[in-house]
């Protein structure tokens, strides 16, 4: 009896053994479905949009505190469009041709790639002068204006790219001033200039009238220097190139608006400046353009010392920025990849790399503000340029 009664015992938990082990596979299924389930309904949700990059504002005109700051915009990074070659972005953000590609050594000027992503370097440390009428930086191939404050109002700076002489035609550097003022100019050129187009069989005649074929474009400043002045072109894409007969070129959208703001006898300063440093806040920056080729000066002599100056200025004093040590590194690497771009040697453990990788990202469109209207009937297409190019001997 008592064998019996343990016999169903037995199969009684065996039973009972094997429906919990059932029920708890039950309940794993069930837990699993419903994750199935949970994950299911979880995918089929409409992912979010994301959020638009800004639209970039105008990097031509600044107000700045002349006492603390010494740069002035900011850095962008943008993706390339379709059909887009660097010309193109350059016009758009109002950069120079140089300007442009030397911030992006490693893209083909004119086959940039569709979703590339271009440093836009819009960021500038003015040149080491008086900060008052026009300054023009060769090695940068910029102009800065600074017009007059009235008391009370901030100072500004009005700065645009630049096309400059040959390397046989050299702009000259020194002080002058804006002797005069012209629109829709009527070009003479020099018996030097006819002499050149001739004999490169490109015959020009004794004057060329006002009109869309001008060289100097819509309109002249002309400089107290014989045969020297700032003007427009006929050839936008020329704009940050040495390609003139010495005079200062400047894209069409641009003379158009700075001449209703200079006035005659503005004082005009040029400068070389290749390696240009000046303090935003407590940050030192350091902004290295490529050395022009028929500039034999010691370039390394000349960084110390403007670093010297750079550390003893008043805006150095201020806010203990004496205490700020320079990232050497760093500092060493802008000066021997000089890529047009203003960098703050300042912060510890950055790299290049590192700081454009944390530089915001804006739309590849027109800027809020632009000198440009976008219209590209005077750009050269890249196939126009790749064409050219097979043609040269």
């Amino acid at each position: 009896m008592s064998n019996l009664f343990e016999l169903q015992m037995s199969r009684t938990l065996s039973s009972s053994s094997r429906y919990g082990w059932v029920c708890s596979l039950l309940s794993v299924l069930f837990l699993l479905g419903g994750c199935q389930s949970f994950l299911t309904s979880q995918s089929a949700l409409p992912t979010p949009a994301t959020k638009p990059l800004p639209i970039a504002v105008a990097s031509h005109e600044f107000s700045f505190d002349p006492v603390r700051e010494d740069v002035v915009g900011t850095l962008r990074v943008i993706t390339v469009n379709e059909e887009d070659t660097l010309s193109d972005i350059a016009r758009r953000f109002n950069l120079g041709y140089e300007e442009i590609v030397n911030a992006n050594p490693d893209v083909d000027p004119w086959l940039p790639g569709t979703g590339t992503e271009i440093v836009i370097p819009t960021q500038f440390v003015l040149p080491d002068a008086p900060r008052k009428g026009i300054v023009i930086n060769l090695a940068a191939m910029r102009l800065f204006y600074f017009p007059k404050a009235a008391p009370g109002e901030p100072q500004k700076v009005i700065t645009h790219p630049l096309g400059i002489g040959r390397v046989e035609w050299k702009t000259p550097e020194g002080t002058t001033k804006i002797a005069s003022k012209k629109e829709n100019p009527t070009w003479i050129p020099t018996p030097s200039i006819r002499k050149e187009h001739a004999k490169n069989g490109d015959p020009l005649p004794a004057v060329v009238p006002p009109g869309p074929d001008n060289p100097m474009g819509s309109h002249v400043l002309k400089l107290a220097w014989p045969n020297y002045a700032i003007h427009g072109t006929d050839k936008p894409p020329s704009i940050g190139l040495r390609g003139s007969h010495g005079c200062l070129r400047m894209y069409p959208e641009d003379i158009a608006r700075i001449y209703g703001k200079v006035p005659v006898g503005t004082p005009v300063r040029v400068v070389n400046q290749p390696r240009l440093l000046g303090w935003r806040g407590r940050a030192l920056y350091l902004q290295a353009y490529p050395i022009l080729e028929d500039d034999k000066r010691n370039h390394d002599k000349l960084l110390k010392k403007s670093l010297r100056a750079a550390r003893s200025t008043p805006k150095e004093k201020r806010n203990a920025q004496h205490q700020v040590r320079i990232n050497q590194i760093l500092f060493n690497e802008v000066i021997r990849s000089p890529r047009a771009i203003a960098i703050p040697v300042t912060q510890p453990h950055m790299t290049l790399q590192t700081y454009l990788d944390r530089t915001a990202r804006a739309q590849n469109t027109l800027p809020l503000n632009a000198t440009w209207n976008g219209d590209m009937s005077g750009q050269l297409t890249a196939t126009e340029v790749l064409e050219m190019a097979d043609q040269e001997p």
